[in-house]
């Protein structure tokens, strides 16, 4: 499985998964519980500092959302139109920090241990027939393919400005809609082959 993780000596790569992935969720859901834009900003720098805690350059920050810009810039219209400045701010300024919160857990955290701490989590649930083999097995599939679906989605983006259409949101959204379909299809072919199926 190809790990994201990038090593490193700080406090965020020492703490073991659980307390970490935890308080990721904490952090994600106080951020959709608030609803100030001045809260959210804040959250997001703090969020960019935690990035220079981990010894991480901001450039890895900016790696992290930078495939997803044009679906920033989508929603941010939308908002716009629809609600106005303030509001269209918010929505893309909580997505961001989610994403470079999310991407700053699994950079500082190798995915073997995430995927052994959920497990034991799961465990919890077996008596309402979850399976936890079955569902870490999904979850290492489907970090395996996180990258590619960044490099199909530039070579995507490419292509379509090559054919003039870079500012068509069908025309990108399209063919990545159909590709990460395609890869949750070999997902779930790579499950069945491991008789993991109930």
């Amino acid at each position: 499985m190809l790990d994201l993780y990038s090593p490193g000596k700080s406090i965020l790569h020492r703490m073991t998964p659980g307390p970490k992935m935890l308080l990721m969720m904490a952090s994600a859901t106080a951020l959709f519980i608030n609803e100030s834009l001045p809260l959210t900003a804040a959250a997001l720098i703090a969020t960019l500092l935690l990035y220079r805690v981990a010894g991480l350059p901001l450039k890895t920050a900016l790696a992290q959302v930078r495939p997803l810009l044009w679906i920033f810039v989508l929603f941010f219209a939308i908002q716009w139109y629809f609600s106005g400045l303030e509001l269209a701010a918010y929505v893309v300024l909580r997505l961001a920090a989610l994403i470079l919160l999310a991407s700053l857990v699994t950079l500082t955290t190798r995915a073997s241990d995430m995927i052994d701490t959920m497990t034991r989590a799961l465990t919890l649930l077996k008596p309402l027939g979850v399976n936890p083999d079955k569902v870490s097995l999904a979850i290492s599939l489907a970090l395996r393919f996180i990258p590619v679906l960044g490099r199909i989605s530039a070579e995507v983006r490419e292509a379509q400005k090559v054919r003039g259409l870079e500012r068509s949101v069908i025309a990108v959204a399209m063919p990545m809609a159909i590709r990460a379909i395609k890869i949750a299809d070999d997902v779930s072919d790579a499950i069945d082959s491991r008789g993991y199926r109930s």
